[in-house]
């Protein structure tokens, strides 16, 4: 396989690979746990579990915009 396709099939791969595993945290944490859903009022385990879904939702972003603004490396 080319180098250059296979360190963009790397980023592919690493890219769905990681928002995915942001989901499942976030899906287990907010829905089996039941911290992103309120009962009657906001909890102090609700406001740190939405502090943490946007922090990380930022850095997931970040990660990946950086991951793709690196030049590819074609070598032959």
């Amino acid at each position: 396989m080319e180098p250059g396709i296979r360190e963009f099939l790397k980023r592919i791969l690493n890219s769905m690979c990681l928002a995915l595993l942001w989901m499942l945290i976030n899906a287990t944490a907010g829905i089996k746990y039941g911290l992103g859903f309120p009962e009657n009022d906001v909890k102090w385990p609700n406001i740190v579990f939405y502090v943490w879904l946007l922090a990380s939702l930022v850095w997931l972003i970040w990660y990946i915009v950086r991951l793709w603004k690196k030049p590819f490396v074609i070598e032959e």
